[in-house]
């Protein structure tokens, strides 16, 4: 009886991993990099990239990270659906002065699952001209 049952399930694993070849996820994004230009010390500091699921099965984004802690991605909650699209907000603490050059790492289930993303740009002391 045993056997009959995990033979069962290992066919259902197999059928399921064929039918996951045919539908796959597909993560496009709008841009891969933004750039926040000359910005202010202590302006806002929140950014979004734009993408879609341009493939047949749902996105899920399971992690993203941010090259250093002065950076704070925001993932989205659920899937998202085929051809549908999402959000990743990144927010970048504008009270260190200097130059921004940061890698956002986003982990998905889409046929490329990782993604790097740039920020770039310059955060100016105040009153500097």
């Amino acid at each position: 009886m045993m056997k009959k049952t995990v033979l069962m399930l290992f066919v259902g694993l197999l059928s399921l991993g064929v039918y996951a070849q045919d539908a796959a996820a597909k993560i496009e994004f709008k841009s891969e990099t933004i750039d926040y230009g000359e910005i202010a010390k202590g302006s806002d500091g929140v950014r979004v990239f734009e993408f879609t699921n341009t493939g047949s099965a749902p996105l899920v984004i399971s992690n993203v990270k941010s090259s250093c802690g002065c950076t704070i991605p925001k993932k989205p909650d659920g899937p998202i659906l085929p051809g549908k699209t999402g959000e990743i907000q990144v927010k970048y603490d504008t009270k260190r002065v200097g130059p921004i050059r940061k890698a956002i790492t986003v982990t998905s289930n889409a046929d490329t699952p990782t993604k790097v993303l740039k920020i770039k740009g310059n955060v100016k002391a105040e009153g500097a001209k």
